[in-house]
C-alpha cells in the first residue's frame, strides 16, 4: 500500500470559462492560449512558493503552505491574464476562475483529496470569469494581509458538506463586475464587508521608505557635524538599505522572493566588506555559500 498522510494546506483551483465554445470555434488556437496561460499560471504559482500538482484538460490545481501567498497568487494571475486576454477579440478571450480554500487533505504521493479539495473545486465553479472566490478560512487569514478586497457571497452549498461554505469574492481594482454565479442557501443574504484599499499597503511602504530615509540622513549629520575623522554612519546606513531592499522584496512578485532575499543579504555583506577594506575580499566566501543555496533552491523549484 502506498504511504497516506492528511497535511493542512491551501488548495487553489481554476479552469476556463466557456472552453468547450472556444474549442468548438478555434481547437488550434484555443490550445495554444491554454498553454500561455499555464505556463504564466504555473510560472506565478512557483514564485509565491505554490506547487501545481495537476492539469487536466482546462484545469488546474495548486498547492501552497501560505494562505496569503496563495491569495497573491490568484491576483497576479487574474492580473497578468487580463494583458493577456486585453490583445484578443472578446469572443476569444481566455477568461480564468479561480477558487481558494484551507482544509485538511488526504496526500498520497503527489495527489491531495478529501472535502478541502472538492470545496475549492466549487468555489471555482461560481466564480466569475476572470474572478476568484475563496472560502471563509481562507478570508480570516487574509482580510488584513491583501491590498483587495473583499464581497461576502453567502454560504456557498457542497456535495458531502451538511452546512453551506461562507465565501467570498476577491474585488481586484475596480472589478465591480464579477458577480458570482454559484447557487446560495435562501437563508443567507449577502452582505457588503469593508474593502481594503489597495493603496493602503503602498502607502505603508512609502511610510516605510520615508521613515527610514530621514534616519539614514539624521544619522549622517550627526556623524558629520561630530566629525573625529570617522565615517561611522556607514555601517548604520548600510543596514537601513538592507531593511528597505527586504520590505520591498515582500510585496515584489516579478522574482521570487526567498532568492531574491538571499541576493539582498548578499549585497549587504559585500557593502561590510567594502566599508571595512582592508585588501581581501572576505566577503567571497559566505557569498559562495549563499550561491550554493540559491542553486540548490532553483534545482529543486517544481
Amino acid at each position: 500500500m502506498g504511504e497516506t498522510r492528511r497535511k493542512l494546506t491551501t488548495i487553489f483551483c481554476a479552469d476556463v470559462q466557456d472552453y468547450t465554445r472556444l474549442m468548438g470555434a478555434d481547437e488550434e488556437e484555443t490550445l495554444a492560449a491554454l498553454k500561455c496561460c499555464r505556463e504564466a499560471m504555473g510560472r506565478l504559482i512557483e514564485s509565491h512558493g505554490g506547487r501545481v500538482i495537476n492539469t487536466w484538460g482546462d484545469g488546474l490545481i495548486a498547492d501552497f503552505p501560505s494562505v496569503v501567498e496563495a491569495v497573491r497568487a490568484a491576483v497576479d494571475t487574474q492580473n497578468e491574464l487580463a494583458g493577456f486576454n486585453a490583445r484578443r477579440p472578446s469572443d476569444g478571450r481566455m477568461l480564468f476562475r479561480i477558487g481558494i480554500n484551507l482544509g485538511d487533505v488526504i496526500v498520497e504521493g503527489d495527489d491531495i483529496y478529501g472535502d478541502g479539495v472538492n470545496i475549492a473545486a466549487r468555489l471555482q465553479a461560481s466564480a466569475a470569469a476572470g474572478g476568484i472566490v475563496i472560502s471563509s478560512t481562507v478570508y480570516d487569514q487574509v482580510r488584513n494581509k491583501v491590498a483587495v478586497g473583499f464581497e461576502f457571497l453567502g454560504p456557498l452549498m457542497v456535495k458531502n458538506v451538511d452546512e453551506g461554505v461562507p465565501s467570498y469574492a476577491v474585488r481586484i481594482g475596480n472589478a465591480r463586475d464579477q458577480a458570482p454565479t454559484a447557487e446560495r442557501s435562501g437563508h443567507a443574504r449577502p452582505q457588503p464587508v469593508a474593502e481594503i484599499a489597495g493603496a493602503r499597503a503602498v502607502s505603508g511602504r512609502r511610510r516605510l521608505f520615508g521613515v527610514l530615509g530621514v534616519i539614514a540622513a539624521v544619522l549622517i549629520a550627526i556623524n558629520l557635524l561630530s566629525w573625529q575623522g570617522v565615517f561611522w554612519a556607514r555601517f548604520p546606513v548600510l543596514a537601513l538599505a538592507v531593511v528597505a531592499a527586504l520590505a520591498w522584496n515582500r510585496d515584489q512578485t516579478r522574482f521570487n522572493r526567498k532568492i531574491t532575499s538571499l541576493a539582498i543579504v548578499a549585497l549587504g555583506i559585500v557593502g561590510i566588506n567594502l566599508f571595512t577594506w582592508t585588501g581581501q575580499f572576505w566577503a567571497v566566501w559566505p557569498i559562495l555559500g549563499i550561491a550554493a543555496v540559491m542553486g540548490v533552491r532553483w534545482s529543486m523549484r517544481r
